[in-house]
């Protein structure tokens, strides 16, 4: 399973933007896209997660109601829907996805992920 990051760029706070995750490979196989993001010197911390069937999501309590993650079955991509953005959520954004049936509880966990794209940044501007 290969994942590969986009959209990311720069935007003025308060503004919007989407990055996306194409899955190319095994994608079936998956259960759980997660969107991760990190900042340097600190650690990589949970944004979102979606199941892949069902559609089912959860977020980290600084961007409930304010992103949304969702999934397109078939074009194999998963999407982050970024409002309202804050200088704060500047950082370097990684999806990831999960083969295990985790449940949601443990959806924030990295290690609970087998596999990451590259990274794409987004820089929010006050």
């Amino acid at each position: 399973v290969q994942l590969q990051a986009s959209g990311g760029g720069l935007v003025q706070a308060g503004g919007s933007l989407r990055v996306s995750c194409a899955a190319s490979g095994l994608f079936f196989n998956m259960n759980v896209a997660g969107w991760f993001r990190q900042v340097p010197g600190r650690q990589r911390e949970f944004v979102a997660a979606i199941t892949w069937s069902g559609g089912v999501t959860t977020y980290a309590n600084s961007v409930k109601g304010r992103f949304t993650i969702s999934r397109d079955n078939a074009k194999s991509t998963v999407y982050l829907q970024m409002n309202s953005l804050k200088p704060e959520d500047t950082a370097v954004y990684y999806c990831a996805a999960s083969r295990w049936n985790l449940i949601s509880s443990t959806w924030h966990i990295r290690t609970n992920y087998d596999y990451w794209g590259q990274g794409t940044e987004v820089t929010v501007s006050s």
